[in-house]
């Protein structure tokens, strides 16, 4: 029997907003979709932070004992500098203003994409198509969206016909809009008198002449609307109808409206039964954005290098950060905020290293572990919720203390069993990794580049900036990186 037979999931549904028993289609097996990043900068800490969200779900489901297929897709064409289906691609854009083809810079920052996921311990996706490796089956469904009177030409682009649509379904069921609504929210742009509604969007674009990203269709060479690259792998990869389809809350409208539509359009079915939304990450209490400089990059968070930090943080405390707020919370990133997880990150690594060095003692086991066990897996069943599961992961660590005390007893049996259960929800699940060395090492480590940091500041106040700067550099080469701030001199260890 697997575990997923003992256990009753519930998932929150975005479409009804309401937490629902997850049962999938085919029973043991799961097919799960999460629009992935669209590869013109790098990723941003927002991002991450829903990727992470569902690759903790992939591995609970996995944990569960389901056969799950992970589909997580690249953009790397047609998505344009608004949701309006005007402005430039967001690549191409990159490329001209770089002077590089479009193609170096999706590889580029691909490269990034994956680096900084493996970093923070990502499991890879099942399958992790590129939209410009399915122009063919997006054309496709351009065609079976026409064909059915849902969408039409002009001028050589093609454009869904969202009151048409309307007539006999329902275009706004997962944002709860109405489409009368929309027109009076839409901005004029230029190109849109080629749309019979404000409220349409592009299947089909035609390329202008400066469009370095083109393809040939029957309408004219050019590229697919952004919606449909995910309409198309989504279905070619899962089926018509699939289990569950994740990403961050800012793509339920339009993007997933408007996947919605595409396949009622083309395939007569609604494509989902689990919309699923992870909220957005702020930095000190406003919005990220670059334009503000309230920004910081993942890699910046291991080097320490940023205004918004003193120091440099493991990928494994910013992953442990994340998971103390559930997935459908605002989470509000601050310098206090890793430092305060940093400390709990510690303890709780600390208290399984003294588990796995712990023998059984006395003649019964005083932890009712059948009970916290229990608890753990209640909160990740009610919608995957980790901060529940790490407060119980800390009722734990404080029996584990008690026996490192001799204040507590524990059956072998009972042991074996707390050891498989806590590797299982922090290592396994919640995708927290152990650092390397002991704290003792660490702090014979810190002594170190502390006196090295003095020496280097005695250096620097006799001018001797030749000696100040090998201290620094012969550091950097080693891993270790110096942030001279207001407060002095801190390091990270990359």
């Amino acid at each position: 029997m697997q575990l997923y037979q003992e256990h009753e999931l519930k998932i929150y549904n975005s479409l009804t907003n309401e937490k629902e028993v997850f049962t999938p289609i085919n029973e043991g097996h799961v097919g799960m979709y999460v629009c992935g990043p669209t590869v013109y900068s790098n990723v941003h800490l927002g991002n991450v932070r829903t990727f992470m969200s569902f690759d903790m779900i992939f591995r609970y489901l996995k944990h569960l004992g389901f056969k799950i297929r992970y589909v997580r897709n690249i953009t790397d064409a047609g998505h344009l500098e608004n949701d309006a289906d005007e402005g430039e691609d967001r690549i191409a854009k990159k490329a001209r203003l770089e002077e590089l083809e479009p193609m170096e810079i999706v590889q580029r920052y691909t490269v990034d994409f994956h680096e900084i996921l493996q970093k923070f311990n990502f499991l890879p996706p099942s399958i992790e198509p590129t939209a410009t490796g399915h122009i063919i089956e997006q054309i496709e469904i351009v065609k079976s969206i026409i064909d059915k009177g849902f969408a039409y030409e002009v001028n050589g682009s093609v454009y869904f016909d969202v009151l048409k649509f309307n007539e006999t379904n329902v275009y706004g069921k997962l944002s709860k809009r109405k489409v009368e609504d929309l027109a009076h929210n839409t901005r004029a742009l230029d190109g849109q008198s080629d749309k019979k509604n404000p409220q349409d969007f592009a299947l089909w674009k035609k390329a202008e002449p400066r469009h370095i990203m083109r393809w040939p269709s029957p309408w004219s060479d050019g590229f697919p609307g952004w919606h449909l690259e995910c309409t198309a792998m989504s279905t070619k990869y899962l089926g018509e109808k699939f289990d569950i389809h994740g990403g961050g809350m800012d793509l339920k409208f339009p993007h997933h409206e408007c996947e919605i539509a595409q396949n009622e359009a083309s395939k007569g079915t609604t494509p989902v039964n689990y919309w699923m939304h992870a909220n957005m990450l702020t930095l000190n209490g406003q919005k990220m954005a670059k334009s503000t400089g309230n920004n910081i990059l993942p890699g910046e968070i291991f080097s320490g290098d940023s205004k918004h930090l003193t120091k440099g943080f493991a990928a494994s405390v910013a992953r442990f950060f994340m998971m103390q707020a559930h997935y459908r919370s605002i989470l509000d990133f601050s310098n206090d905020a890793l430092l305060a997880s940093e400390k709990g990150f510690n303890k709780l690594m600390e208290a399984i290293k003294t588990l796995d060095g712990l023998k059984p003692v006395g003649d019964k086991t005083t932890f009712n572990l059948s009970v916290w066990k229990r608890g753990c897996y209640n909160a990740l069943n009610d919608d995957f919720n980790t901060p529940i599961l790490i407060a119980d992961l800390f009722e734990a660590v404080r029996f584990i203390n008690l026996l490192k005390d001799g204040k507590a007893t524990i059956l072998a049996e009972d042991l074996a069993d707390l050891k498989k259960s806590i590797h299982a929800f922090v290592f396994d699940i919640l995708g927290l990794e152990q650092q390397s060395g002991s704290s003792d090492d660490g702090d014979a480590l810190s002594g170190v580049v502390e006196l090295l940091i003095s020496l280097r500041n005695e250096a620097r106040a006799n001018k001797d900036f030749a000696t100040s700067d090998k201290i620094r550099d012969e550091l950097l080469a080693l891993g270790i990186q110096l942030k001279d701030g207001k407060d002095g001199t801190s390091f990270s260890v990359s």
